[in-house]
């Protein structure tokens, strides 16, 4: 299954974008879409799991949930959109992920790109840093990976370009 991860759009969809949506079976956005025609222009594409981020309205949050936790093939994977990282995770998610870690935990937000293993948790943190034009971040970023069966591979930074 090959996975294109991103986060913090913004309202922002291009087509650079859009050539890494088609490259993928999925599409995973972990928050801060803005104008759902973002999340509508990707879903005439491939499928969709994503869920709401702070900026995002009620339309987004009656679409997306605040948390998404499913499994893709044998690999336990939660998305959220304000998580922390490892040693400092967001407190509104902190215990469950003590109590049941998954083995991939994403989230945006913070606009910097991070993949980091949590020897703690024994688990996967990935924050895919942003797609969109708005923001501090400098360079626009998004995450490409394979998951095969329970392994977690081919792991990729794409940089779409500068901000502005």
């Amino acid at each position: 299954m090959k996975i294109l991860l991103l986060s913090d759009t913004h309202s922002h969809i291009d087509d650079t974008i859009m050539k890494y949506v088609r490259m993928a079976d999925e599409v995973w956005h972990a928050g801060d879409i803005g104008d759902l025609s973002v999340t509508d222009t990707i879903k005439k594409e491939k499928p969709l799991r994503a869920v709401y981020g702070n900026i995002d309205s009620n339309e987004a949050r009656l679409e997306f949930p605040l948390n998404n936790r499913f499994f893709c093939e044998g690999v336990d994977v939660w998305i959220t959109h304000i998580g922390g990282y490892p040693g400092k995770y967001n407190q509104a998610v902190r215990s469950e992920l003590q109590l049941n870690p998954p083995k991939l935990f994403i989230c945006g937000h913070s606009h910097i790109l991070k993949v980091q293993f949590d020897q703690k948790l024994g688990l996967l943190h990935m924050n895919p840093g942003a797609a969109g034009v708005s923001g501090f971040h400098q360079v626009r970023t998004m995450l490409r990976f394979e998951i095969e069966g329970e392994k977690i591979q081919n792991l990729e930074v794409i940089e779409i370009g500068k901000r502005a």
